[in-house]
């Protein structure tokens, strides 16, 4: 036996075997999810919605309770829910916000309120900040062209919005979320 197969032997690991997480049966929210397209492989982005309606975002052990329950391969359902950009796959913020980048927002200096925002939450589209707070996305066009620029805190509009208007709302939305007084 030679020296590193020595030392080797005598540091032995203990492996614990934890269990399969996926032998318990998925939350009842989910199983009823599931069970209502069970057998309907056509269904998949209404299951891949539904499932994101009830978490905020698509979770890597709801993904697995989906494809055992479904009879749909993981990989399947992981390239239709990354083909299209409405799914996410990480928990979003407290707050969303969401700055309008149609025509009449763009326009309106939605560019500039964007980069406010970017600036003072330290994040970029489509990242939530490290305490969880915020989400930043942009959407194309929410239907308040009267009220360009706008943005969509939650799901509350809040229109004619300018760089500073915007730090100000933020602002408020985090003094409301952690108690105070905005």
């Amino acid at each position: 036996m030679g020296a590193v197969a020595a030392r080797q032997a005598g540091r032995l690991r203990k492996m614990v075997y934890l269990g399969d997480p996926l032998s318990e049966p998925p939350p009842p929210d989910l199983a009823a999810v599931l069970d209502r397209h069970r057998g309907r492989h056509d269904a998949l982005v209404t299951v891949l919605q539904q499932i994101q309606g009830l978490y905020g975002y698509l979770s890597e052990r709801a993904l697995q309770h989906a494809s055992r329950e479904l009879g749909i391969p993981l990989a399947r359902i992981y390239g239709v829910a990354t083909f299209y950009n409405q799914f996410r796959f990480t928990p979003p913020g407290r707050i969303q916000i969401r700055v309008c980048r149609g025509t009449a927002c763009h326009v309106g200096a939605s560019p500039a309120i964007l980069d406010a925002l970017k600036a003072h939450l330290q994040i970029e589209e489509e990242e939530t900040t490290p305490d969880g707070m915020f989400t930043l996305q942009t959407v194309f066009c929410v239907g308040g062209c009267s009220l360009a620029p706008v943005v969509i805190a939650n799901e509350t509009a809040h229109g004619r919005m300018t760089p500073e208007r915007v730090i100000s709302l933020a602002q408020a939305l985090r003094a409301s979320e952690e108690g105070g007084r905005p």
